[in-house]
C-alpha cells in the first residue's frame, strides 16, 4: 500500500479514541462526517486491564525509561483494540484521532503530557493517526484545554450548552459569538476514588452518596477553593485534585465524603450552567442519578438532555475523530476563545503509516 504523505479534504470516516482521566474504559467510536451531518456508525467501550490501569495511575511517579516502556504497552493495547474494533465493524476508516492518556497537565508551567506512541498505533492499524492535540495550544499561551468546544459548536450547535461529566466536569457554550469553555470541577476522578474504599470502581447511580451524611463544614471548605473564583479560560488536572481536594477529604467518613463531594460538584456545576435552554449532558457522570438530581434541584428551569448510550459515552471519542479530520484538512481545530491562546490553531501530531 502506498504511504499517504499529503493533506487532503476528503476525510469522511474515522475512528475516535478516548481514555478519560478516571480510566473507566477505552472508548472507540467509528464516525462518519458529511456535509449533511455526522453520526456514530459503531461504538465500543473496552475494559482497560487492571495491571495497565494501575500502571497508568502511577505513571507520573516513574523513571523516564519506565515511562516510555509503559507508553508502548498502553499504545499497543490501544492499537490492538482499534484493530479488533475495525474487524467487528467492517470499518472503512481512513484515519484515527486519539486523545491519549493525560499524565501531566500543568499549563501554567507549559507542561502537558498525553501518553501515546502515535507511530506505533499507525504501524499496527495501518491508519493515519493524529494525536498530541494540546501542546501546540500551550505553546501559543493557551491552557491546552478544553479541546472539544469546536466539536460542540459545529456538531451540537442546537444545544444552548454542552456539559461533560467525566473525570472533570467541563462546559461549552456560545457567548456573544465566541465559543467559551472551561473546566468546572473534579467529578469522577474523586467519586471513583472514594468508591474504591467501598470495594467498587464507581458509586452506581450515586446510591452510596445518596445515603451518606452531609458534612456542611467540608462543603464550605470545598466551595471556598480559589479555582472556583477564577475566570475562564481555566482547566484542571490530577495534580490540582491531589493538592486541593484530597487533603480536605482526608479523615472524613467515606460515605459522608461521597455525599458531600457529590453535593459540592452539583452546586459548582449548577452555578456555571445557563439558567435556561437545552443542555446536552454526556460522560460517565450522566449515569450518576443522584448527581443529576442534585444539579436539577439547583437550577430554576432545568432542561438537561441525556442522550442514548452511543452518544452519551462516545461523544468525546466522536469529537476527537472530528479534531483529527480538521487537522488532516489543515483547518482550525482548537479555539483560542476556549483555551486562552494567542490565536486559533490546527493542532495535532500526524503519523502516516
Amino acid at each position: 500500500m502506498k504511504p499517504k504523505s499529503s493533506y487532503s479534504t476528503d476525510y469522511q470516516i474515522g475512528i475516535g479514541v478516548m481514555t478519560g482521566t478516571s480510566l473507566d474504559g477505552l472508548d472507540l467510536a467509528l464516525c462518519e462526517f458529511r456535509e449533511d451531518g455526522h453520526k456514530i456508525l459503531g461504538f465500543q467501550c473496552v475494559e482497560i486491564p487492571e495491571n495497565l490501569k494501575k500502571s497508568l495511575t502511577d505513571a507520573y511517579t516513574k523513571s523516564s525509561r519506565e515511562f516510555f516502556k509503559m507508553e508502548n504497552e498502553y499504545s499497543r493495547f490501544l492499537a490492538e483494540s482499534i484493530r479488533d474494533f475495525q474487524n467487528k465493524t467492517g470499518s472503512l476508516a481512513q484515519f484515527i484521532g486519539i486523545h491519549g492518556q493525560t499524565i501531566f497537565h500543568e499549563p501554567d508551567s507549559q507542561l502537558t503530557v498525553q501518553m501515546l506512541n502515535g507511530g506505533l498505533v499507525a504501524a499496527v492499524t495501518g491508519l493515519i493517526t493524529v494525536c498530541d492535540f494540546r501542546r501546540a495550544d500551550i505553546a501559543l499561551g493557551g491552557q491546552g484545554a478544553p479541546l472539544v468546544p469546536i466539536g460542540d459548536r459545529d456538531l451540537f450547535g442546537e444545544y444552548t450548552a454542552c456539559l461533560n461529566l467525566g473525570g472533570f466536569a467541563n462546559l461549552s457554550s456560545e457567548i456573544n459569538g465566541n465559543r467559551i469553555a472551561f473546566d468546572i470541577c473534579a467529578v469522577n476522578i474523586v467519586l471513583n476514588l472514594l468508591a474504591k474504599n467501598e470495594g467498587k470502581d464507581y458509586d452506581d447511580g450515586g446510591q452510596w452518596a445518596a445515603t451518606g451524611k452531609m458534612d456542611h463544614e467540608l462543603l464550605q471548605q470545598l466551595n471556598s477553593l480559589t479555582f472556583y473564583q477564577e475566570k475562564a479560560p481555566k482547566s484542571l488536572g490530577r495534580e490540582w485534585m491531589e493538592n486541593h481536594i484530597l487533603p480536605l477529604l482526608d479523615g472524613v467518613e467515606n460515605r459522608s465524603a461521597l455525599r458531600t463531594y457529590t453535593e459540592h460538584a452539583a452546586e459548582q456545576i449548577a452555578r456555571n450552567l445557563p439558567q435556561s435552554g437545552r443542555i446536552l449532558v454526556t460522560g460517565g457522570g450522566a449515569y450518576n442519578h443522584f448527581l443529576i438530581s442534585q444539579i436539577e434541584k439547583a437550577l430554576p428551569s432545568p432542561d438537561l438532555v441525556i442522550p442514548a448510550k452511543n452518544l452519551l459515552e462516545g461523544k468525546e471519542a466522536l469529537i476527537f475523530a472530528y479534531l483529527a479530520k480538521l487537522r488532516l484538512e489543515g483547518k482550525t481545530n482548537v479555539l483560542a476563545s476556549a483555551t486562552g491562546a494567542s490565536r486559533n490553531s490546527s493542532s495535532g501530531a500526524v503519523y502516516f503509516y
